[in-house]
């Protein structure tokens, strides 16, 4: 639905005098900003740096899943990043059918570093929230100090079990002697295996060891050992699956965003600009729509309704201070319509 307003010339307007202008102007004040469409200045981002953004994720607050809030940034350099308690750490890539994602830690040693060992930090994630370490993730440990860490070999059976398996750092696994990209990096240095239990227990290894870092196991083949390590931190997610956000995606009723109150957390359906607690091609929409739910989403008024609202102000205040009171009558000489 469009509208119209013909206005006449300005000359043609500074000849009015009306005692009701005040009340007149008002009233076309407020049809302009109701009447002028709404804009929506933000939306729900469906990628960021080349990463695919979708549900249970959102870079834009209202978006997607509360479970995962504020945890992925789009950086101001458009790299997407993963918030945890030791830090921002670039993310690679996204899997939604295996639900992973894929971290890349510039503080952990890589093959460039050789025998430098720099101090690194302990990579940590928030236990109150749905992401966990894989457990095909697996962590060597260089220069560790024999006094203080058990560092003996270990049979095969424990790279690929390691719960079942003592504590000690493994001094003769197969990643210390084969390094992805590198294998004949170390010249001096020691290597050892161990897979840390909980963040305290990494942090404990790294007071005794001079540097670490993480490999993961990347898939690419039908059976369960077409494996290949690479460096990175693979962290698992879950996807809340319900029925309403569901029916929201439904590309018949609407193919709308599953979001969420900024407020309530309580869910949303996104629907191009408006929001919904059900579809996008809800009977109640007009009931129960909402506006500017996301946060840094502004519902402004255009540019052209801005100017013709500073210019009637304008006006007003110009014609008020001539205008003669005439108790409120309004004739065919002062009749703005």
């Amino acid at each position: 639905m469009s509208f119209a307003f013909i206005v006449p010339p300005m000359a043609s307007l500074l000849t009015i005098k009306s005692p009701s202008f005040h009340f007149q102007v008002t009233q076309l004040l407020v049809l302009l900003i109701v009447l002028t469409p709404a804009q929506s200045i933000s939306h729900c981002r469906t990628s960021c740096g080349g990463v695919p953004i979708r549900y249970p994720f959102g870079v834009d607050d209202g978006c997607g899943s509360p479970y995962y809030r504020r945890l992925l940034v789009c950086s101001e350099t458009g790299n997407l990043e993963l918030r945890t308690p030791s830090g921002r750490y670039p993310v690679r890539n996204i899997s939604y059918n295996d639900p992973h994602i894929l971290l890349t830690d510039p503080f952990m040693w890589n093959c460039l570093d050789r025998d430098n060992f720099r101090p690194t930090r302990a990579f940590s994630l928030d236990t109150s929230t749905h992401l966990s370490l894989s457990p095909q993730n697996d962590y060597l440990f260089f220069n560790c100090s024999e006094e203080d860490v058990i560092i003996e070999p270990k049979p095969m059976f424990c790279e690929r079990y390691p719960d079942r398996c003592d504590s000690s750092c493994d001094s003769s696994s197969y990643l210390c002697r084969h390094l992805p990209e590198c294998a004949s990096a170390l010249r001096s240095g020691s290597c050892c295996s161990y897979y840390p239990k909980a963040t305290e227990s990494l942090r404990l290894m790294l007071k005794y060891c001079a540097s670490y870092t993480s490999v993961y196991w990347r898939n690419i083949g039908a059976g369960p050992y077409d494996e290949v390590a690479e460096y990175g931190i693979r962290v698992d997610f879950d996807i809340p699956v319900t029925t309403r956000c569901l029916t929201c995606q439904d590309n018949l009723k609407g193919g709308g965003i599953c979001g969420f109150d900024t407020q309530t957390e309580n869910f949303l359906c996104i629907c191009d600009g408006r929001n919904d607690t059900a579809s996008c091609k809800d009977r109640g929409f007009s009931g129960h729509g909402k506006t500017a739910v996301i946060a840094g989403t502004v519902t402004a008024v255009s540019g052209a309704g801005a100017i013709g609202i500073g210019a009637g102000i304008w006006f007003w205040r110009k014609v008020r201070a001539k205008a003669p009171v005439t108790c409120g009558v309004q004739t065919n000489d002062n009749r703005l319509f």
